[in-house]
Order: structure tokens, then C-alpha cells, then sequence
């Protein structure tokens, strides 16, 4: 493309498409040449209600017309609201909301506040592959060693340990028989690679940018038991996974435990309102408000747009389709690793899909993953990759809308794409 229609402007700090995108439906999205793609990534997996969600946009409108902000030491009706709706959906040991934050990486870097402050202690376990956020201290955090390459000033008391990953296993194991070693063996982690001094456990319960791990069903039970006996806090970074993605409001319900905190983000905004919270139990709360508190946390035109998207999603049946279309995925998905080799493996949870494209040797084939995603607009497909293009997984996460109809072309576009790419 090179019309003047697709200049990139020369200011722009950092590379986008020439694609000039213009307005979205759903799960489409348009662009200025009138072409259609169904977005399987739902914007950056924040579109949970998809483009232009009717009820959303109409409670922002709505809202705009009243008060679109005031500070968060007042209390507004949406606000008060939110609060309400969250603790009524959210596990039942959480019973305090913090809104004061404006983006996941906030959320987190707030559950990690509390929890240093509620033990005294300070240092944070993550796993290999996490992405917890863009801040500095989170980046610091989560795993991936090419995210911190470049900064020097990385901040301390980060201890990363082996995810749940079952297909290619840290320890070599069998999860049939393997005892969890991916959960006890963080013992000899905090003994020889830590303080000592463990503040939390900071976990997705799938992983979001680091390949859609899925653990295997014994993992969290194990880990809760684990945290409990040594006074550790559990954080759950939902920031992905909660908000109906997995079939369920968040993915501690699918799992079967109770975290002592959760985040949440990107998905409560429905329609791409920016809106963030941190979800605690009664050991977490207290923390003083000067500690974490941002400008645009507590935001009442983003509190209504939340608001009427947990609505929607908490309507019944609205879940019930998630986890159907996300079946009726997998299975086609599963159709087509029998046909391509090339298709490692296939899981997920709801609507949070990962495929793991792999060599004739069984390894990550990174560079044919990226092929797949760069090709997928031709297909009328947007999708996105692991580990920000350095992994070997693609994913499927499309607004939790997606009708069968709209899965079942969505899957005939992607059989076209990786016959091409992959025959």
C-alpha cells in the first residue's frame, strides 16, 4: 500500500500497520479500503462485548453528558456501583474493590503493594513466561529476558520459577504422575535463588503473552496449600483471563480456588473503556490511599461502561455461549492439527485459545508462527503471537460476542490461511 491514504505519519515513535483502520462491528473490523477482518485477538484482548457494543456506548454517551470525571475522593453513582457488581461476581473471600488504578500493570503493582505491606516482606514469585505489565516495576517482574534486556535500573526482589507448561515440561514429567513438581519444587527456588522473605505469588491463571498455558488441574489447589502453609499471599493477574473469557467471570471459578487477590482490566470495559480494579480479601485491605492512587483510577464514564458490560455478561446464557463457541473451536482446531503436522498442540479454556506451531523435530517454530500472523489479513483475519513475536503460539481470542455462525467462518478462514502457509 502506498496512497497517501496509508502514510504512516513521520512523527509516529513507533511502528504501526499501513493498514488505516475505521471503524468496528463486533468482532469485525473495517478498514479504509471498506475490507473486513474478524479480529481474533479482540483489540489487544480488552474488547470482551467487542466493537461497538450498543449498550456500552450508550452508557457512555449517557454518562458523558453528566460527568465524565471527578476525583476519586467523592463518591459517584457508577462508582459505587462498580464496587457492588464486583464483589457480587468475584469469588466469595473477596470482599474489598480498590478502583483507584487506570491499567492492569497499576492493578498489579497495587495487589503486590498490599501484599508487602500485609506481610512485611518483600520479594514477588512469577513464572518463567509472565507478562504482569509495561511498568517498570512489573516488567521487572514478569519473566522473558529479551522485555528487560535494554534497562538497567530493573528493580530487585523478583524470583521467576517454571510455569505449569505440560507439553514441554521444565522437569521432563508426566503431569499423571509428576506430584506438581512445578509447585513444590518453589521451595528450592525461595531456599538458593530468594531472601527468604516472600511477600506473594503473583500468577495468570493462564498465561496471556507468554503461550496460553493452561495448567494442568492439580496445579492451583497444590499452590493455594502452598502459599497457605508458608503465609504467602495468591494474586491472580486476571487481567486477560477475567471478565468472562473462560467461560466463567473469572478463571479462579474454573480452577477451584480462591486467591487472595485478583486484577482485573481490559475486558471489564467492555467496548474498550479504560478501567481497572484490584479485588481483595479482608488481610489485603488498609492500605493507605497515598500509596496507590492514580488520576484516572475511579473514573465514573469508565465505571459505566463496566458496569453494563458485567451486566451483559452476567445475562443468562451469555457464558453458556462463550464456553460452546470455544468448544466448537477447539474441535475445528483439533481437525486441523490431524491434518497438519505442523500443529504441535491445541488448548484453551472459553474464548482463550492457543495454538503451538512446532518443527519436524517437535521444536518451537517461531519464524513459521510469525508467518501465519503476518499472513492472516490476507485471510480477513487479525491474529496475534506469543511472546511478542519471539514465541511459537498463536492466538485465539475473539470479543466473547462471537456468535457459532461468526466461529464457524472465522475457523474456515483460518483453514484457508494454514493451508496456504503450512501445505
Amino acid at each position: 500500500m502506498t496512497t497517501a491514504d496509508h502514510r504512516v505519519p513521520d512523527g509516529m515513535y513507533y511502528p504501526v500497520s499501513e493498514h488505516k483502520m475505521t471503524r468496528g462491528e463486533g468482532v469485525y473490523l473495517y478498514d479504509s479500503q471498506g475490507r473486513d477482518y474478524i479480529d481474533c485477538a479482540a483489540a489487544t484482548f480488552n474488547l470482551s462485548l467487542g466493537y461497538g457494543h450498543p449498550e456500552v456506548v450508550a452508557a457512555i454517551q449517557k454518562q458523558a453528558e453528566q460527568l465524565v470525571h471527578v476525583t476519586s475522593s467523592f463518591q459517584s453513582e457508577p462508582v459505587n456501583e462498580l464496587v457492588d457488581r464486583l464483589v457480587s461476581v468475584s469469588p466469595a473471600n473477596l470482599t474489598k474493590v480498590h478502583l483507584k488504578v487506570s491499567s492492569g500493570s497499576a492493578a498489579n503493582e497495587g495487589a503486590i503493594k498490599m501484599a508487602q505491606a500485609a506481610t512485611g516482606k518483600r520479594d514477588v514469585i512469577t513464572l518463567f513466561r509472565s507478562h504482569l505489565g509495561q511498568s517498570m516495576m512489573m516488567a521487572s517482574l514478569s519473566g522473558n529476558a529479551f522485555r528487560k534486556a535494554p534497562f538497567p535500573s530493573l528493580l530487585p526482589g523478583g524470583l521467576q520459577v517454571p510455569d505449569p507448561y505440560c507439553f514441554r515440561c521444565f522437569y521432563g514429567q508426566n503431569p499423571a504422575s509428576c506430584g506438581m513438581m512445578c509447585v513444590d519444587r518453589i521451595d528450592d527456588f525461595i531456599e538458593y535463588a530468594s531472601t527468604g522473605q516472600i511477600a506473594a505469588v503473583m500468577v495468570e491463571p493462564i498465561s496471556g503473552n507468554g503461550g496460553n498455558i493452561v495448567p494442568p488441574p492439580d496445579y492451583f489447589p497444590q499452590l493455594r496449600a502452598f502459599c497457605d502453609e508458608r503465609g504467602i499471599v495468591l494474586i491472580f493477574d486476571e487481567i486477560q483471563t477475567g471478565i468472562g473469557r473462560t467461560g466463567h467471570m473469572f478463571a479462579a471459578e474454573y480452577f477451584g480456588v480462591e486467591p487472595d487477590a485478583i486484577t482485573v482490566a481490559k475486558g471489564l470495559g467492555g467496548s474498550g473503556a479504560q478501567v481497572a480494579a484490584i479485588l481483595t480479601n479482608e488481610r489485603l485491605a488498609g492500605l493507605d490511599a497515598h500509596h496507590h492512587s492514580f488520576t484516572y483510577g475511579a473514573n465514573v464514564m469508565a465505571a459505566a461502561a463496566a458496569n453494563v458490560t458485567l451486566e451483559v455478561i452476567g445475562r443468562p446464557g451469555f457464558l453458556d455461549n462463550v464456553t460452546a463457541v470455544g468448544e466448537f473451536v477447539v474441535q475445528r482446531l483439533h481437525a486441523l492439527q490431524s491434518r497438519f503436522p505442523q500443529i504441535g498442540d491445541v488448548r484453551g479454556v472459553g474464548l482463550m485459545i492457543g495454538v503451538e506451531m512446532v518443527d519436524d523435530a517437535g521444536a518451537p517454530a517461531v519464524e513459521l508462527t510469525n508467518t501465519v500472523a503476518q499472513r492472516a489479513m490476507d485471510h480477513g483475519l487479525i491474529i496475534r503471537t506469543s511472546r511478542y513475536g519471539f514465541g511459537n503460539v498463536f492466538k485465539i481470542r475473539p470479543p466473547l460476542t462471537m456468535t457459532l455462525q461468526e466461529a464457524d467462518l472465522m475457523c474456515d478462514r483460518l483453514d484457508a490461511l494454514l493451508t496456504e502457509v503450512l501445505s
